[in-house]
């Protein structure tokens, strides 16, 4: 039996919608945890002239192995609350990552 999803992804066809919470200027870029409904991510990029997002969708894909044009920010933009849609290639792509997050997580 499969675990259940964390609360802050929804899977759609090929693809994620990650809601997190961004906290620049950290001593390094890390998943450290859970903030109320949404994954906690430290980033050291200051929230200046889209640094921070960019570093932000740049790790998520790494995470993800997925190309950084495949992480895009749809909402949040100059906030520290984000979506981020990550598009995947088929279905079943991010399974090995999620499962890895969650045992990470808990």
């Amino acid at each position: 039996m499969n675990a259940p999803e964390p609360v802050f992804i929804t899977h759609l066809a090929n693809s994620l919608i990650l809601t997190v919470y961004i906290q620049p200027r950290a001593s390094k870029n890390e998943i450290c945890g859970i903030q109320g409904t949404e994954l906690k991510i430290r980033l050291t990029s200051p929230p200046v002239d889209g640094a921070a997002n960019k570093l932000c969708r740049e790790f998520v894909a790494d995470f993800f192995e997925v190309p950084k044009s495949a992480v895009e920010i749809i909402s949040g933009e100059t906030s520290r609350h984000k979506r981020l849609r990550i598009t995947g290639t088929y279905p079943g792509q991010f399974s090995t990552h999620i499962s890895a997050l969650a045992k990470a997580l808990t």
